[in-house]
């Protein structure tokens, strides 16, 4: 049976300023970085969290790097992540909204948008 979810991918043109970013600025932690090819598989864990990120684009896919990230990201206080992140250079598309519940949405260097919320 299946328990969890290991890892979502982000896809990404620059592993280093993905890397950077994720690590530094958003405060994840490398679980993996190997060569595959000719790029990395970069696996990071989320502080206090089961699943992670993988920053790694497969071949064919690079069509990827930018869009949507399809899932979300929680937190305990939008305002209070909003107001960190933002202070750390974190581009948002607008300040946090509270309904139907708390959320804002956020990029990354590559332009992928993701989205985050506390409820």
């Amino acid at each position: 049976m299946i328990r969890k979810l290991n890892y979502v991918g982000i896809p990404t043109r620059d592993q280093d300023l993905a890397l950077s970013f994720w690590t530094e600025v958003m405060g994840f932690i490398i679980a993996t970085d190997r060569p595959v090819e000719d790029r990395r598989w970069i696996e990071l864990t989320i502080p206090g969290a089961q699943t992670g990120l993988l920053l790694f684009t497969p071949t064919g896919q690079e069509d990827r790097v930018g869009t949507f990230f399809n899932g979300s990201f929680g937190c305990e206080n939008v305002h209070h992540e909003y107001d960190r992140l933002r202070a750390k250079g974190v581009k948002f598309l607008g300040p946090p909204v509270s309904k139907p519940f708390p959320h804002v949405y956020f990029q990354d260097p590559d332009g992928n948008t993701f989205f985050l919320s506390s409820r």
